[in-house]
């Protein structure tokens, strides 16, 4: 099977399951686990924050980085499409006790007028924001990265008016791999940071937390409250360091084999698509003009060997990563042109 349906698929390399299965180890919980002690300390250390931690979730990450930064019943602003609205089980609420107000933003990126906006200072009949997070790259926006500047400003008059600034990065490394730059420098405008070694690193599982000591320390309590204090992890930690360390490189195969499937679907009949809007490893287009549902054509893509979800009733989302090639693009392509045509 091709498995356009997320980049969360990847099997671990070669390289992970050696590392994996010499992993130095220790009971994490003591802080005596040596190969998490050495992720978290270069995690952090590439990312240009004080401290990280090791988490099995990035939506176990989220919900710490939220609950570092609030008290319950505050607010936090976010995009409209976010996955920490959308696809988190409502945690903000559930384990921190606060209010998600979003914004509706063009492709996913949040500008300071409209976040300026939606701040509600506190008083008799309104709870204060506290927290603006933000997404990079935007996942349901179609993989979208935040222009730099974009990022400095809204993050820069976000601490001004007091607030602090959680950036949801699991795919961080793609949009650095997109701008060209540093990661650290796109991580250095928030306070804290979360992004995953699964996904387009490749890794079988696990993402990390990073931030101050002092957020990281207090988050290390939260993640033990969620049932996140693993013990002998450093056999997943191992895996986790190849990720950080040779996957990122490779990113940009998996953008460019993006930009081939999308032009290749743009193609067909009834795919609203503008390839151009692809920038880093992930694709949503409207396939309304079709006549089908997503559901239908998800079964009949199945039946051609090709795996690929919706993102809504009328989108589609297809993820390239490291097990798929651009043959399997150009294949891909192929059979949803037969699955069109024969509506």
């Amino acid at each position: 099977m091709i498995d356009l349906r997320s980049d969360t698929v990847t099997r671990p390399t070669p390289a992970m399951r050696r590392a994996m299965s010499e992993a130095e180890v220790g009971d994490d919980v003591y802080g005596e686990d040596p190969t998490v002690n050495r992720l978290e300390q270069r995690a952090a250390e590439i990312m240009g924050k004080e401290a990280g931690l090791f988490v099995p979730t990035g939506t176990m990450g989220n919900t710490v980085g939220v609950k570092v930064h609030t008290q319950h019943g505050q607010e936090i602003i976010c995009e409209a499409r976010s996955h920490l609205l959308d696809w988190e089980l409502s945690m903000t609420a559930w384990f921190s006790g606060c209010l998600v107000r979003p914004i509706l933003a063009e492709n996913g990126i949040l500008r300071w007028d409209a976040v300026s906006a939606a701040i509600r200072p506190g008083g008799a009949h309104s709870a204060p924001t506290s927290l603006l997070e933000i997404e990079n790259t935007h996942n349901m926006a179609g993989g979208t990265v935040y222009p730099m500047d974009v990022l400095q400003d809204v993050c820069g008059h976000a601490h001004d008016a007091g607030l602090r600034v959680h950036l949801d990065g699991a795919r961080i490394f793609n949009a650095a791999c997109h701008l060209n730059k540093p990661v650290r420098e796109l991580a250095a405008p928030a306070d804290t940071v979360m992004f995953c070694l699964s996904k387009g690193l490749g890794a079988p599982a696990g993402s990390m937390l990073v931030g101050t000591e002092e957020a990281i320390e207090r988050g290390r309590l939260y993640r033990k409250r969620l049932g996140g204090g693993m013990r002998q992890v450093g056999v997943l930690a191992a895996a986790g360091s190849i990720a950080l360390e040779e996957m990122p490189h490779r990113l940009g195969e998996d953008h460019s084999n993006a930009r081939f499937l999308a032009t290749e679907l743009a193609k067909l009949p009834g795919i609203q698509l503008d390839p151009a809007r692809v920038q880093t490893n992930i694709i949503v287009f409207d396939i309304t003009g079709t006549g089908l549902a997503t559901a239908e054509i998800s079964a009949r893509l199945k039946d051609r060997g090709v795996l690929m979800n919706s993102a809504n009733p009328r989108q589609m989302r297809a993820v390239t990563h490291y097990d798929v090639t651009r043959d399997d693009c150009a294949t891909a392509a192929a059979a949803l042109s037969e699955v069109v045509s024969r509506t």
